[in-house]
């Protein structure tokens, strides 16, 4: 289906504002999955502040041009479903890799993230702010935990040495 011209630099104005703003982004091809089950996609996606669309080669490549995802124009081949994460950039990565597991025709390209292209697993380990948090909290709750074991042992220590 043909495009008219201005509709073509709409789609790339759109695609450079979600770009923009973007953390990470990922790329893959979605042929043979159901309209339902992208539609379930898209809703898990907006749910978790990922932007997501179906562009055409061309037209992505063009609204990437000069942005830290331009490092992606390789993964740029045959139908390209391409995703920005917004507020946290594993959760594109996430949505992505879960939805292929249940989908084996939804095939994972390629990731972006801090202008260079990562491995899709490594971005979708990344901890959201609030697991970071939780996990820095439980380090210093059994780092200060583990300190006073020791200061109760060596009080301990010091008071049977001088029962002694």
């Amino acid at each position: 289906m043909a495009i008219k011209l201005e509709d073509k630099k709409a789609l790339v104005a759109e695609v450079q504002e979600a770009a923009k703003g973007a953390l990470s982004a990922v790329v893959a091809d979605a042929r043979g999955v159901t309209v339902g089950k992208i539609t379930a996609l898209r809703k898990q996606a907006r749910e978790a502040g990922v932007w997501m669309k179906v562009v055409r080669n061309t037209l992505v490549r063009r609204a990437v041009e000069g942005t830290e995802f331009e490092c992606l124009n390789d993964v740029f081949v045959g139908p390209t479903l391409i995703a920005f994460s917004k507020e946290h950039p594993g959760a594109a990565a996430r949505i992505f890799k879960d939805f292929a597991k249940e989908n084996k025709d939804f095939e994972l390209k390629g990731a972006a993230f801090n202008g260079a292209t990562v491995n899709i697993e490594v971005l979708a380990l990344l901890p959201t702010y609030d697991e970071a948090i939780a996990r820095l909290m439980s380090t210093m709750k059994e780092a200060a935990a583990g300190k006073l074991v020791r200061t109760i042992a060596a009080v301990r220590d010091q008071k049977q040495e001088q029962a002694a």
